[in-house]
């Protein structure tokens, strides 16, 4: 006679998925609390080495402070040249990211928009200049007669007592940054120095971009309608910029 008792269930294969599903969960978790981040550039300050549209990795492995991971992770001090995503000093709950071109230590300044580090100029390959007019303030950096236009105040009264013979001195622990779109960033000329402990971290990666001009979906509607999500998507594809995709930032 047929047995009626039900067919045993496979506890030990649930179990398994479970324990699996939990440790992917795990490491994603890691990954993005510890390791990298993501992030999109939402401004021009940065062209041409970053556009707006695109979406960065950040490695926030590199610029972490030391400690006992210091051993095992590859960590290095900021140097100049280099990229960093920070918290913007004024608010920071927001992100700003430029580029460093002057350390602790470091005497600075601007002229004709020429950047002079340490009494010798800096050959700077990324930067570019769209501005069609000059500016006083912003081409020769730093200047005491007035303040700029949408200068930090606190900043304008700082930035006078860092000057020594008409340089800009870096202080301990701090970083000076520009964009590379010189005429076109709000960056350490109008709002001061990046303290270390603000760097998030280096951008590594562009994992995708998309032109972010009218047209290409940037500003499509979200009501939740199937072909509103529809549109979106084949905006997004349309405007995607695949020879920026998998770049690495430099």
């Amino acid at each position: 006679m047929p047995s009626s008792d039900p067919e045993p269930q496979d506890h030990g294969g649930v179990l398994a998925s479970i324990q699996s599903v939990a440790g992917t969960t795990v490491i994603a978790v890691f990954i993005i609390t510890f390791l990298v981040q993501a992030f999109q550039i939402p401004s021009e300050s940065m062209e041409n080495t970053l556009l707006i549209g695109d979406y960065l990795l950040v490695d926030k492995v590199q610029f972490a402070p030391k400690g006992f991971w210091g051993r095992l992770l590859p960590y290095r001090e900021v140097e100049q040249g280099d990229i960093v995503v920070f918290r913007y000093p004024v608010r920071p709950a927001e992100h700003f990211v430029k580029r460093v071109v002057a350390l602790p230590g470091d005497r600075l300044h601007l002229e004709n928009r020429q950047l002079f580090v340490n009494g010798q100029p800096l050959l700077e390959r990324y930067t570019i200049h769209k501005g069609t007019g000059r500016d006083a303030y912003r081409d020769n950096f730093p200047r005491s007669g007035s303040p700029a236009l949408n200068m930090d105040a606190r900043w304008w009264q700082e930035m006078r007592r860092q000057m020594q013979d008409g340089e800009l001195v870096v202080p301990e622990g701090k970083f000076f940054v520009l964009g590379d779109n010189r005429d076109e960033s709000l960056d350490s000329r109008y709002w001061g120095f990046v303290p270390r402990e603000n760097i998030v971290g280096r951008p590594l990666l562009i994992y995708w971009s998309v032109d972010a001009a009218p047209g290409n979906g940037a500003a499509a509607s979200a009501d939740g309608t199937l072909s509103t999500v529809v549109s979106s998507v084949t905006h997004l594809i349309q405007g995607a910029r695949w020879n920026r995709t998998f770049r690495i930032v430099r």
